[in-house]
């Protein structure tokens, strides 16, 4: 790969300069060494921003409450299809509160300076498009867009109106992914060869069997708008409150979850994506006419870049898994790996050390000596961990989001990398349902 930035790093001994520092030992009782992880400073905030939700459900208003943490936010205004989740706005954030069931009457409101997009997958194009060209700035719930046809023409949006739009993979903006990629680019594990990540659940919220209120009706549900853009069919509530269940509005277990774990694992690596997708799975257990698999593989190729050496990427989603609630993300390199938490990062490294002096190396040859001495060896096991207090990757994530407003800047997670998470997740599902390979030009961001 000639002279990149990865060899720059390693000849530069940040390698060992990050194991060194990492290796002093905050309390003398413990049995592995640990390094409390703290975030950075942050400036105190300017103006107040007002935002509005679109799709006030449950990762909506998980959304505004966690934006609302923030000093100088300010709700104005709530859009859903359901009467029942209007009414509960108002009780949450207050009776002042605007609501409609038209999200263009939100978008024409002066007062809004931000709009939170909390919908179904199969309306976030369109409403982020329509938002940006209003002037708004954009949280956009992941996955990005709902089909990889979507991406390019919501990023030509994005360069045409110069709002900020920010993806809401929340977990990427956490210090342990900071913390990962710091010892990643360090090489303190060497060079990446293998990755793999897991999400396992079992239980009915878990696997989107979400509850149906009692008064769901084509009364209190504005359904022809719901299927306005996609099939058109009479009103069934299943298909509005457990809507991650349906092909039609959202994108299964890899657009929902495996999407978290691609943006995570390329913030780590400064990968750009696969070049080669596959996927199998089943609907092994949840099987109440839902249309997408509840167990799903996916198996794909990293080609060699300038951020790293080619690897490979295995991922897991089990909705009946007996352990149940569990999730991680583990990168192997030559000298050791990483368990990758939004809290907490471990790091284990091989026992065998090897001398990185080509001199000495080339002496020990010459002469035949045995290296029969005793080394200065680092631990074997590192880990890292936030401090009490930590507000979390979520709150951080907003954080980054209203910085860039206030002050200008970019966004850790924009659409151009936003669609670079989701596409493979989204080709994962169409490589299930087509049975076969996909192969993706990661640069160029389209299907080969």
């Amino acid at each position: 790969m000639g002279q990149n930035r990865r060899s720059f790093i390693k000849k530069a001994g940040l390698a060992g300069a990050a194991l060194a520092g990492a290796a002093r030992s905050v309390a003398q009782e413990a049995p592995v060494p640990y390094e409390i992880l703290k975030p950075k400073p942050r400036p105190a905030p300017g103006q107040t921003l007002n935002i509005a939700v679109i799709g006030a459900g449950g990762m909506g208003t998980v959304d505004v409450n966690t934006a609302l943490e923030h000093e100088g936010i300010r709700i104005v205004a709530a859009c859903d299809l359901y009467d029942g989740r209007l009414e509960a706005a108002k009780e949450r954030w207050g009776q002042d509160l605007f609501l409609t069931k038209n999200y263009k009457d939100i978008l024409k409101r002066k007062d809004v300076d931000m709009v939170i997009i909390g919908t179904p997958d199969h309306w976030h194009k369109a409403i982020s498009i329509d938002a940006m060209k209003a002037g708004k700035h954009v949280y956009c719930e992941k996955p990005m867009v709902h089909s990889v046809g979507e991406g390019q023409e919501l990023i030509n949006a994005w360069k045409a109106y110069g709002t900020v739009f920010m993806v809401g993979s929340q977990g990427l903006s956490s210090l342990g992914n900071e913390k990962a990629k710091e010892l990643l680019e360090a090489g303190v594990i060497g060079d990446i060869n293998y990755a793999e990540g897991f999400w396992a659940r079992h239980s009915p919220a878990g696997a989107w069997q979400y509850p149906v209120p009692e008064d769901a009706s084509e009364k209190t549900v504005d359904w022809a708008t719901y299927i306005s853009n996609t099939t058109k069919r009479d009103f069934d509530p299943l298909r509005f409150f457990r809507w991650r269940n349906y092909r039609d509005y959202g994108t299964g277990m890899s657009g929902d979850l495996f999407v978290h774990l691609f943006s995570s694992l390329h913030f780590i690596t400064s990968s750009l994506g696969p070049e080669r997708i596959a996927a199998m799975g089943g609907l092994r257990y949840w099987k109440d006419g839902r249309e997408v698999p509840d167990v799903l593989l996916g198996m794909f190729n990293y080609p060699d870049s300038e951020a790293h050496p080619g690897f490979n990427l295995s991922l897991r989603c089990n909705f009946v898994d007996g352990t149940s609630g569990s999730t991680y993300l583990k990168i192997n390199g030559s000298k050791g790996s990483m368990n990758i938490g939004w809290n907490d990062v471990t790091v284990e490294r091989n026992r065998t050390v090897h001398s990185d002096d080509p001199f000495l190396d080339a002496k020990e040859k010459e002469t035949g000596t045995r290296s029969d001495r005793k080394q200065i060896l680092p631990p074997q096991k590192m880990v890292y961990e936030v401090e009490k207090g930590y507000k979390g990757a979520h709150y951080d994530h907003f954080g980054n989001l209203f910085r860039a407003i206030r002050e200008g800047g970019q966004v850790v997670e924009d659409p151009i990398f936003g669609f670079r998470a989701c596409a493979p997740a989204l080709l994962c599902n169409d490589s299930y349902f087509e049975n076969r390979f996909i192969d993706w030009d990661p640069v160029n961001m389209k299907v080969v």
